[in-house]
């Protein structure tokens, strides 16, 4: 009976896990690789649930998940959410373990997703305007995941500025302040003259 119960919980947990991923509008095969289940089961899973519990329909996205890492460092807003969701990952002691299958690696994609879903939080709470432009999505976010566990081109650095933590990439320097204090110190963009003779109440002289 026990073994049945512990069984039951684990099924259950896993169905919970790939409705959580729905949600975020993860694809099949990240939702497989993190929780074991078919794709048929989450086609199953997809057309009861989440299409009767949700307000609006939830976008399924095909093709291939992104795999560009240049993604992440290719502008200085992307680099620094993608250097909060480094951080984060930090936190939720994502960077000390890789996933294992069976229960072991559920817990890892809970852990996951709890990341994500703070990540995507805080930004909206500091910087709403990295979700509006820039946004990382759930896969982009399990393959930067990912990519740090095999070692690649990314790579976590302080900043000698703030001393935090960012992301940056080997292919590029990365002796300068981090993305935060680049924002920072980026100058505001020069108002037009029009507005500004306005301001000061100057106006233009007619043609002749």
């Amino acid at each position: 009976m026990q073994i049945s119960n512990e069984r039951y919980f684990l099924e259950r947990r896993r169905h919970d896990l790939a409705l959580r991923m729905l949600r975020h509008e993860a694809r099949t095969r990240t939702i497989n690789d993190c929780t074991g289940l078919s794709e048929s089961q989450i086609r199953r899973l997809y057309q009861s649930y989440a299409l009767r519990h949700t307000s609006a329909p939830l976008r399924r996205h095909r093709g291939k998940s992104p795999r560009q890492v240049a993604y992440f460092t290719r502008n200085v807003r992307i680099q620094l959410a993608a250097s909060v969701l480094v951080n984060l990952f930090n936190t939720f002691g994502l960077l000390e373990r890789r996933p294992r299958p069976g229960a072991a690696g559920m817990e890892f994609a809970w852990r996951f997703c709890d990341a994500f879903e703070t990540h995507r939080q805080l930004l909206a709470a500091t910087h709403p305007q990295l979700l509006d432009s820039q946004d990382l999505s759930i896969e982009h976010a399990w393959f930067l995941l990912q990519h740090l566990h095999g070692g690649g081109e990314l790579r976590i650095s302080q900043c000698h500025v703030c001393t935090g933590q960012y992301l940056y990439s080997l292919a590029r320097p990365h002796g300068h302040p981090c993305p935060a204090c680049k924002l920072k110190k980026k100058p505001a963009r020069p108002r037009p003259r029009q507005a500004t003779l306005r301001m000061t109440g100057i106006r233009g002289k007619p043609a002749c």
